[in-house]
């Protein structure tokens, strides 16, 4: 599949069934469950990869849970050093000017100072999040929390789906992101009953969407290791036959 029909696929999915993609939603309004949201979504993956075109059952609470936690566990770790360069460059710049009392003395420094880190702190998550998106679909492949951070293989991954294709797919990711937290900042303004509108019906659909397309890209990976056995044994044939 290209990433237009990966996007297309991505797209459709969530409407395959309108009851659980409203029950993921509901999940995602309530704080305390919200790890089981989470392994739903691994879920997602986990059934994408294994061919299935339907959304999953949300069964075995506990077992979304964990897998919710294991999620979780993989995110902080891939954005540990952008976090850490933020508190160290917060910290920093304020230092830089002679500590908290000195900001208003010299709030251009200051601004210049932070900007610079955010911009670095940016980059950096940009690039852990390149790798974090494989990571935990390599996870939800062997279904073992080890699994996302495996970085050879990670990265094997990676080459054999195509580093353009890849980046395409990485930055169509991006803008669907940004364009879904633009309408969920509008349906938002509306006291209460917005959060509650764009958390179970925006956001629910688009981790759904997310979901499916990173099991889809994943699955390109296999994809190529195919054609290529393919081209292998073909090429094989006529010397077995010489």
């Amino acid at each position: 599949m290209n990433v237009g029909e990966i996007i297309s696929d991505s797209i459709r999915y969530p409407s395959s069934d309108w009851k659980k993609y409203v029950i993921l939603g509901v999940l995602l309004v309530i704080p305390i469950i919200f790890f089981i949201a989470l392994g739903y979504i691994l879920r997602i993956i986990k059934s994408s990869i294994a061919g299935y075109s339907e959304l999953p059952e949300f069964d075995d609470l506990g077992d979304l849970f964990i897998d919710g936690l294991k999620v979780f566990i993989v995110t902080i770790v891939y954005n540990i050093i952008p976090l850490i360069v933020i508190i160290v460059g917060l910290f920093g710049s304020i230092a830089a000017v002679g500590g908290v009392a000195n900001i208003t003395n010299y709030p251009l420094a200051f601004a210049g100072l932070l900007g610079v880190t955010v911009i670095i702190v940016l980059i950096l998550a940009v690039i852990f999040a390149i790798f974090e998106i494989i990571a935990i679909a390599n996870m939800a492949y062997y279904d073992e929390l080890g699994a996302a951070f495996k970085f050879s293989e990670i990265l094997d991954r990676m080459s054999k789906i195509g580093w353009g294709k890849y980046i395409i797919w990485f930055i169509a990711m991006i803008i669907i992101g940004i364009i879904t937290v633009i309408i969920s900042g509008i349906i938002t303004s509306i006291p209460i009953i917005g959060y509650i509108i764009s958390t179970v019906f925006i956001f629910s659909y688009y981790y759904m969407f997310l979901g499916r397309s990173t099991a889809l890209i994943f699955i390109a990976s296999e994809e190529t290791q195919k054609k290529s056995a393919t081209s292998r044994e073909s090429i094989e044939e006529p010397e077995k036959s010489v």
